[in-house]
């Protein structure tokens, strides 16, 4: 229900922080995200529940595109990588930091509040200084208070430049239409479902997966360390690498687009006996997926120009990344468990990889 709400509330957010002031809309909307996480410990029934995971999902669709938008208006192409890679690399990071706090709340014995709520109430209060600190966060780099008047100007210089465009509220139709029938958009959303249809069954169902490899349940946990740490550390090198050398974004994604398949393969082969390495190994290096991902949202982003343009990729990039976070959980079926999950091997990305990398090449011919 999740990434049903996130699908159906992307388009209109899009909407409205192309249309509204960018750090009003996106402090606001964050505020009323950090207050549906917090109420979820009011929750008693599971139709409760689901209409608590559609709305949560759907005020939190703000966030990528937007997070996209404003590194897209404020760097250059060159720029854009790095700082694309910084603010998906909490992907890996709170892995980690989430998998403590349930480790850490699943310790808890007593008090007036079951052990799940606790997880709620804290990652909303968090939400909700987060949500604050968005308020303050200027609609450009022509009205960014931490700069100069002079340095506004070599700001949207910068941009001017590179033809990549400024922030601009009106929505122009032609650059819409532009938008959804470029090929580009279409491979970048291919290559996001693809690579989110291996996370939505991963992070759907990581812990569960790791549990059939004879660990317990707070093990399983445990064992999240190694596949967030993993996905922050190519995350952020891949974003370096294509900050310092030239048309290699595409080579990263492929490279890390192996493990991925390498540790399905594990995955799928190994015996899964009591406490089987192999597999625990396999799973981690699956953490490269993030790379995948950070590096699309740096392709599609950095290729296209036009505020409105801008947009559009930025929301269809989500779109995908929805439809395969629904996609992947489905893959993981119980009766499969004693084939090892064969669903999860998904070496058809490379093919899309392939083709986008062939196409992009002959545009450059």
């Amino acid at each position: 229900m999740f990434y049903f709400g996130m699908l159906a509330g992307l388009y209109p957010m899009t909407f409205a922080l192309q249309r509204f002031n960018l750090g009003r809309i996106l402090g606001g909307v964050v505020v009323i995200w950090a207050t549906i996480c917090m109420l979820t410990a009011a929750v008693t029934t599971y139709k409760g529940l689901y209409a608590q995971r559609f709305f949560l999902g759907f005020v939190e669709s703000i966030i990528p595109t937007g997070f996209m938008c404003i590194i897209s208006g404020y760097y250059t192409q060159e720029e854009q990588a790095l700082r694309q890679s910084w603010w998906f690399s909490a992907t890996g990071l709170f892995t980690i930091i989430g998998s403590a706090l349930n480790y850490g709340f699943a310790q808890i014995s007593g008090g007036d509040l079951k052990r799940w709520q606790y997880i709620y109430i804290l990652a909303g209060c968090l939400t909700l200084f987060f949500g604050i600190w968005c308020f303050f966060i200027p609609n450009s780099p022509a009205s960014a208070w931490f700069l100069t008047p002079a340095e506004r100007i070599v700001a949207v210089e910068r941009l001017r430049k590179g033809q990549t465009g400024v922030r601009c509220q009106k929505i122009k139709m032609s650059q819409l239409k532009e938008a959804f029938l470029d090929i580009k958009l279409w491979l970048v959303f291919i290559l996001m479902a693809s690579a989110y249809t291996v996370n939505g069954a991963v992070s759907g169902f990581g812990p569960l997966i790791v549990s059939t490899f004879g660990w317990s349940s707070l093990q399983s946990i445990l064992l999240q360390f190694p596949l967030g740490g993993i996905c922050l550390i190519t995350i952020l090198l891949c974003g370096y690498l294509s900050s310092r050398i030239p048309n290699i974004r595409l080579i990263l994604l492929v490279v890390n687009c192996l493990p991925v398949i390498a540790g399905c393969a594990m995955i799928w082969k190994s015996k899964w006996t009591h406490h089987a390495a192999t597999p625990v190994a396999g799973y981690s290096i699956i953490g490269t997926f993030g790379a995948v991902v950070s590096q699309t949202i740096a392709i599609g982003m950095s290729n296209v120009a036009g505020a409105t343009k801008k947009s559009a990729m930025a929301a269809a990039i989500f779109v995908a990344y929805c439809v395969g976070n629904i996609v992947g959980p489905q893959l993981i079926k119980s009766e499969t468990k004693v084939n090892h999950y064969p669903e999860l091997w998904m070496g058809l990305i490379i093919w899309y990889v392939t083709f986008v990398r062939f196409y992009l090449n002959r545009r450059q011919c």
